[in-house]
């Protein structure tokens, strides 16, 4: 005997659906903020001010860094604008996946002939390099290198 389909049954499956939906949203924005906060800078305006003075000086330097990852070990190059190993008074890097801050490390790397080297295991993914060095002038340089470690599905 089948039961009859009334009024008050239809409204506890409306309400039995949008509850699904909206406690599925609520947890996905909570993961969602926990977990990338969003903050690049602490005052935007503030920042902007600095930028393109910053960006100007770095700019007359000439240099490009591109970085090499062959599984055990992170190399970085910075290069002149003749290909030659600028001088740096300091270098440093920090190596970070994209969406999170978790997993961000700042190795220490050694330094032969101008490359720097540093031993560090990265598991399979998208990787941001954010290398920070100073010129002997004491321009800043900073760069970000997307950089992909593992093997990739074509």
């Amino acid at each position: 005997m089948a039961r009859e389909l009334t009024g008050r049954h239809v409204l506890i499956i409306t309400l039995a659906a949008f509850g699904v939906i909206i406690a599925v949203n609520v947890v996905m924005a909570t993961l969602a903020v926990g977990s990338f906060p969003g903050l690049e800078v602490k005052n935007s305006y503030v920042a902007s001010q600095q930028f393109d003075r910053d960006r100007q000086a770095q700019q007359s330097l000439g240099w490009t860094a591109r970085a090499s990852y062959e599984g055990s070990e992170l190399t970085i190059e910075i290069l002149d604008k003749q290909g030659r190993h600028p001088i740096l008074r300091d270098f440093s890097a920090t190596i970070g996946r994209p969406t999170h801050k978790r997993s961000d490390v700042t190795p220490d790397f050694t330094v032969e002939g101008g490359v720097y080297r540093a031993p560090l295991t990265l598991e399979p993914g998208a990787w941001n390099i954010h290398v920070q060095a100073v010129a002997e002038d004491g321009t800043a340089f900073r760069q970000r290198l997307d950089h992909y470690a593992g093997a990739r599905v074509n």
